[in-house]
Order: C-alpha cells, then structure tokens, then sequence
C-alpha cells in the first residue's frame, strides 16, 4: 500500500483521491485532420504549460500534498478538511476541464498529450461521481485514520530545517483541533445516516489516540512520540547553529502550549465521540452493501474506482475463486516438492506453527527482520539495470512503524520519498508482534512494497520528466498494486531470489492472499458475509497467521473495494507482457517493456494498455 490511500483518508476526498476507469480515449477529438509534426508538438506543449499552472493551483488546496512533495509553501497550514471544500475542489476541477475542452483540440495533440488530457479529464469525472458517495467514507478507522495519520505527518514529514519551520510546526498543532473538528462533523452527518464502521474500528481509533496522548507533556510517564519529535527538532536547530538555547526552549514551550490546549483536547474528542458511537456499532459486521443506505451503488463505484475497470463484483468473485484453485495446486506441488508428509491444511499449519519460521519476538528479532529485509532489497538493487532502463533517484529504507500507530498482524505500506531523492523512500513494517511476521513472506513483502515494486514505480513517476507534473503524483490503485504484485512475480526472474523453497511458498502465499481478497472483498461487500465467514475462508485457504487474517479482514471491510484491485492489476500487466513477447518474439525487450509500464505514470489499465500497444508498435517499426 502507498501513502495516497491514508492522505485520502484524512481528508475523505473519495472521489479525488481513488481512481475509476480508464474514459475512451478521445472521446472529446475533433473531427480528423491532418496537422504537421511542429503542429502537434506546439498543441501538446501549449497544453503541458497549461496543465503546469493549472496543476499549481489544485496542489494549493492542499497544503499536505505540498509537504509530501517536499515544498513549504502552506508550511504553518493543515487541509480544510470540510464536505464544503470538497465540493469546492470538485466544481474548480469541472471548470478546469470546461476550459481544456474549449481551448485544446485534441486531434491536435501527440499521444502523450492525448494521455495526459484523457487522465486530467478522468479526475474530474471520477471527483463528479463520488458526489452521491461523500457521507460514506469513514473519517476515523483504525488503519487510515487522521488520528495515527496526523502525527505521522509532524513526525516523519514536517522537516525543521530552520526557526520558521518550527513555527510552522507550531502552527500546525493548533490547526489540528479545527481539522479533527471537521472530520468529527463529517463523521456525525454519516452516523446521522446509518453510515459507521464496525466496532473494531472504533476500538482501534480509540486505543490509537489513547497512545498518542499518553506520556509527556499530556500525563506522567516518558516523552509521548510527538514531544519527543517536538523537542528534537528544537535541539537540532540549536546544533546546526541556526538558534541559541534560550530560543529553543522558547519554541518548545510553544510547542507544548499548542500540544496542551489544542492537540490534547481535539484527541479527547475524538475519543468521546468513539466512545458514544461504540455501542451501536456492528460487531460481527458485514459489508457496505448490507449496511449503507446506498450501499450496492457505492460498492459498484468504489469496485470501478479501484481496478480501473468494468468488472461486476460477480466477476471479480469468479476471478477470485479460479485463482485460489490454481495457487493451491502450485502450493501443493511445492509442498511435496520440500517432502512434507500431509495434505496441504497440514502444511499450512506447519508453516503457521513451527518455530524456524518466526523471528524472535524480541527487539533483537524486529531487528533481524529489517537487517534480513534490508539485504534482500540490497541484493535488487544490483540487478535493478538489467531489467529496467529507467531507475530511481530516491533511495528506500526499512522501517518499524511508530509505536502510536503500529498494530498486531496489520499490513505493510510504503511512504515515497521526494520528487528530487532527497527524501528517501520507506517501507514501513508492523513488527510488534513477530509471530505474525513469519520468515517465508520476508522477500517477497521487501519485493512488493520496496524493489522492484512500490519504491521502483512511485519513485520513477515522480522523477520523470517528459509529462506534466500532475501525471508524476496520479494514483490509479490497480496499476499500482498491480505493479506491487507483479513486482513479487518478476523478482522470480533475478538472481539470488527465493533461493529456500519456503521463500518461493511465501510468494505463493502472498498471490493467495491476493486471490483470496478478490473472493473475500466481493463476499463482505456484495454478498453479505460476515467477518467471521469471511476469516474462515481466509483461514481454510492459506498460511496466513490468524492475527493478519483477521486485520486483513477488518482492513476490507473499512475500505471497500481496495483489495480487489491488485490481482486485477497484476494479472493485466502479466497479459500484456506475454502479447508483447509473442508479438515481438526474439525482439522482445525486457528493459523497454518495463520502461514502457513505467514511463508515463501510474495510469488505468486501458490506457496502460494502449501505451504497450503503442511500444509494440514502434518496436515492429524500428525492426521493419
């Protein structure tokens, strides 16, 4: 998972933030003409400029984008995070679009600028079409809550590299009661309409926030995680010379004034409100489908948002159920490959249960984890060039996730870098409980969230140059999940890869997991199961550890639709590599293909699609 997903979450920016199906390309052409190649080359340049400023302005609306992006401009400010500047951003995005239409031809335009025109105009659409959804996403959850996301965002992002920094740290843990103001409204008016998450969530949003507030300056004990960081970004700044320690000590105080009477307070009610609506919250809970007023319909959106594509939740179900059938045959061939004596369930709870496959739940075994994880993607790294011709800037390293945010069994994610590399990438791991961190999944999670996966697409979109800019921060889920899981598959191809066969099982065991989410996330949201139908299927089919199954399993549930959207990716990139070898045979190259994916940004797969076929083409006419 990238960080686009939880900044979308803060600001419940449904329709802004996930991503719908590809539009027919040049559905908005005028009628055929024939334009010389200075004519094409003037429209699309005349349009990149103005998508350069354009892109400016949207990125004003959020001064959170900023920040990931490296910039402090907004420095001192947090998003306006009401339903009103939602509907703000979405009507500037249909003027924006109105003016495209009316100044651009689009005939006019080479195919990347016909690509990029298209994606501009899709955000729109997909924005228009969540409308009718706005009251169903949940402001607060225990995975992308703003209430775990906040201080990730002081800690790990706001750098305080001079005193105005600080101030505008300072400045921002004041804002932080009006924005959790916001969203506490926003989550009353869907409460109001029958719309909560289940109980979990709660239960996890409060103990969360519990966390954050515990310690120094809030109550007795040790530094709290954010005063902490407060006093250490003061301190770093009296070290580089750029304040006296008369002045830091002033900044602190001003930092724990505004932690006191603003951060505490806004926590505090985010903990009452939870607390209230905890007893009339689901506690084996079902899906969107059953428990929304509109439900079904938003189901349907949120399933075309996240694979890009027209599948009905019935297809994605079948889908699902075919790929379980065909992993578990590759797994049972693995398993009597190694010898093992038994049916696969046993094998299963073999892999679950014995303890060569854990690391010791110990702080020296969550740091042998990252150690072991850190070798693995040192080891891409150096067969990154013969497979790929563009290659990041940004570097990537592992981490364990902050204690105030980290959870039993919960997924692994990735937050980029900047656009320059001089932020690097992290991949972030749950390690506070490492019996459901077993050994065999170790590579394959490195190859997925790091290299050649999140860290190898998200850092080369951002670092590319031949495309406006908006198009270097687009997400589109199944691209880029898509990517994440093909990532897993093509490190098979490299050297010095899975080389234990129950590294090889945990690849399988993480395409299961894939497949598995088709069948489960259509189950809890289309079919009515609920969490427990939806943990024992998880169960009966996988050497997943129970305590990340039932995470897994919350995690759908509070995000509709997410989870389907990595096989679906996956399995296109996979078809579109095999039309490619066998339509350019022994001139296939790996290198360009990948550059080919890679290249343009994160698109829909039809557009993805197009781009290939486009490669393919002027590959036959380079070999002609």
């Amino acid at each position: 998972m990238r960080k686009t997903l939880i900044v979308c979450a803060l600001a419940l920016a449904l329709a802004a933030c996930d991503r719908a199906a590809s539009p027919d390309a040049g559905t908005a052409a005028t009628p055929a003409a024939s334009y010389s190649q200075a004519d094409i080359a003037a429209e699309t340049e005349r349009l990149n400029q103005w998508f350069e400023k354009k892109y400016e302005e949207q990125l004003q609306f959020s001064p959170l984008q900023l920040t990931f992006q490296g910039r402090k401009d907004k420095y001192d400010q947090l998003d306006d995070l009401s339903e009103k500047a939602q509907l703000d951003q979405v009507a500037w995005q249909k003027a924006s679009v109105e003016e495209m239409e009316s100044a651009f031809d689009y005939a006019k335009l080479s195919d990347e600028g016909k690509f990029s025109y298209d994606l501009w105009k899709l955000q729109y659409e997909n924005a228009r079409d969540g409308v009718p959804f706005i009251a169903d996403g949940y402001a607060f959850d225990q995975m992308n809550g703003a209430q775990s996301f906040f201080p990730t965002v002081m800690i790990s992002f706001h750098k305080v590299d001079e005193e105005s920094d600080y101030t505008a740290y300072v400045a921002r843990l004041n804002a932080s009661g009006r924005a959790f103001d916001q969203l506490l409204e926003r989550a009353r008016a869907s409460a109001g309409q029958g719309i909560r998450p289940p109980k979990f969530a709660y239960e996890g949003v409060i103990d969360q926030s519990r966390k954050v507030i515990s310690g120094a300056p809030f109550s007795a004990g040790k530094d709290s995680a954010i005063w902490a960081d407060a006093q250490a970004k003061a301190d770093a700044l009296v070290e580089n010379g750029k304040i006296d320690a008369a002045r830091a000590a002033a900044l602190k105080e001003e930092a724990r004034k505004a932690l006191l009477e603003q951060f505490k307070p806004a926590y505090e009610r985010i903990i009452a409100w939870s607390e209230e609506e905890l007893p009339k919250a689901a506690v084996n809970a079902t899906g969107v489908g059953a428990t929304h007023p509109n439900g079904k319909a938003y189901y349907e959106y949120q399933l075309r948002q996240m694979t890009t594509t027209r599948m009905t939740a019935e297809e994605v179900h079948a889908l699902g159920l075919k790929e379980v059938e065909r992993i578990k045959g590759e797994m049972a061939a693995l398993k009597d490959k190694v010898g093992f004596e038994g049916d696969l369930d046993a094998f299963f709870a073999f892999i679950d249960s014995d303890p060569r496959f854990k690391f010791p739940n110990t702080d020296a075994g969550r740091q042998a984890y990252i150690d072991e994880a850190t070798q693995a993607i040192d080891n891409i790294k150096k067969e990154l060039p013969n497979y790929f011709g563009l290659l990041p800037k940004a570097d990537l390293v592992v981490k364990r996730v902050e204690a105030f945010r980290e959870q039993d069994g919960a997924a692994q994610h990735y937050f980029p870098g900047t656009p320059d590399g001089s932020r690097p990438g992290v991949y972030y791991a749950h390690l506070s409980d490492m019996n459901a961190m077993p050994k065999p999944e170790l590579e394959v999670i490195a190859y997925h969230e790091g290299l050649p996966g999140h860290h190898m697409q998200i850092s080369i979109a951002q670092e590319l140059t031949g495309v406006p800019k908006f198009r270097t921060q687009a997400g589109f889920t199944a691209y880029q999940e898509g990517w994440g899981l093909y990532a897993e598959w093509l490190a098979k191809e490299m050297p010095n890869t899975y080389q234990d066969p129950y590294s090889e099982f945990g690849r399988l065991s993480s395409e299961m997991w894939r497949a598995i989410r088709l069948v489960v996330d259509t189950g809890l949201h289309a079919k009515g199961w609920t969490e427990q139908q939806a943990v024992e299927y998880f169960d009966a089919n996988s050497a997943v550890p129970l305590a990340a199954i039932k995470s897994e399993v919350q995690r759908y549930l509070i995000m509709p639709g997410q989870a389907t959207a990595y096989k679906v990716g996956m399995i296109r990139i996979q078809e579109l590599r095999r039309k490619a070898e066998t339509e350019l045979g022994d001139k296939f190259d790996i290198k360009g293909f990948h550059d080919a994916v890679l290249g343009g940004g994160a698109l829909p797969l039809t557009l993805l699609e197009k781009r290939v076929d486009q490669w393919i083409a002027s590959r036959k006419a380079t070999q002609a």
